[in-house]
């Protein structure tokens, strides 16, 4: 079982992927953590020294990597990679992927606190700046989102809803 969790930044991928794997008992991957090994700088760093095209491509290339494993897992995509070189598709056909759809105000606080110096596309903004940011990122974003298997909307939901939901779909 490969579970792939997309949503916009700061809609708490990461933090619910480890939830969700340990109730899953398989392996958890980050993978812009993934990325930052593999070429030993920040994703920040990336930014600055490749631009965002050549993020992507990376970005895309350990996707691939990821997703062709034989184990199963949870991962935690970057906001923005199920919107580049056909990744979604990748993402649907190899694995599960569930959409984490919160309210952008709720995103917009998360992403107002500390965690946002290391998020490049945020850095500096303030609270009603980040918020316009969101709604920027969610109408080029939603289409691709939208694409999931699982939608999840809200703020209250559990490993347990999930791991309900995945076995609907697993049966479907």
């Amino acid at each position: 079982m490969k579970v792939v969790l997309v949503g916009l930044p700061g809609s708490g991928k990461s933090t619910f992927g480890r939830q969700l794997a340990s109730a899953l008992q398989v392996d958890f991957y980050d993978l812009d953590q993934l990325i930052e090994a593999r070429q030993h700088l920040s994703i920040q760093e990336i930014f600055t020294l490749k631009g965002e095209v050549g993020f992507r491509s990376i970005e895309s290339e350990i996707l691939r990597e990821v997703m062709n494993r034989d184990d199963s897992f949870v991962l935690a995509s970057g906001g923005g990679a199920p919107c580049f070189h056909e990744n979604m598709s990748l993402i649907n056909s190899l694995g599960t992927s569930v959409y984490l759809d919160l309210p952008l105000k709720s995103i917009a606080s998360r992403l107002s606190s500390s965690r946002q110096s290391t998020r490049p596309m945020f850095a500096g903004l303030g609270k009603e700046d980040v918020l316009l940011k969101l709604q920027d990122l969610i109408k080029e974003r939603e289409a691709f989102y939208n694409q999931a298997k699982i939608k999840l909307s809200g703020e209250d939901f559990s490993a347990e809803l999930l791991i309900y939901e995945l076995a609907r779909e697993l049966k479907n």
